[in-house]
Formats: C-alpha cells, structure tokens, sequence
C-alpha cells in the first residue's frame, strides 16, 4: 500500500469524523438555542419579537460554526489529502 493510499484514506477518515461533529454539534446547538428562546418566550410574552431576533442571531452563529467546519472537513478532504490525484492515481490514468 503506498503512502499517498495511506494519506488519502486517513482524509477521507478525517473528513467523515469533521462532518459527523459538526452535525451533531449544530444539531444540539440549535435545540438549545430554540428551547430557550421559547422558555423565555413563556415567561415573558411581550418581548416575543426582541427574543425571536436575538434566537435568529445565536441560530446564525450556530450555523456559521458548521459551515466553517465544513470547509475545514472539504479542505482536508480536496486540499491536504490530494484525493482526486490519487484517484486518478489508483485508476491508471
């Protein structure tokens, strides 16, 4: 097995466990994010539109935390590992 196979199965690996965690994480992020904003929306009726505002921002940051991840897990997976070389490699071309 050469080491660019070694290299390209452990991005793949790599990019697999990135994904999964950044699913997981926003997932959790969000429902707590959307369970105290209706908490606090229960409380207190009439600050329905400022807490809907500040639940749209922490969502947003919550989101953006996933996207970066993602191109975190796409750079390892393109850019370090060198997959489509190898590919291209393992195919004969």
């Amino acid at each position: 097995m050469s080491p660019e196979t070694i290299i390209a199965a452990v991005g793949v690996v790599a990019f697999a466990i990135i994904a999964a965690g950044f699913a997981v994480g926003t997932t959790i992020g969000d429902g707590m994010v959307s369970a105290r904003a209706v908490e606090a929306i229960a409380r207190q009726p009439e600050a329905r539109p400022n807490i809907l505002q500040f639940l749209i921002i922490g969502v947003g940051f919550v989101e953006a935390n996933a996207f970066i991840a993602l191109g975190l897990g796409l750079f390892i997976l393109f850019g370090a590992s060198s997959i489509p070389l190898v590919a291209k490699a393992l195919a004969g071309h």
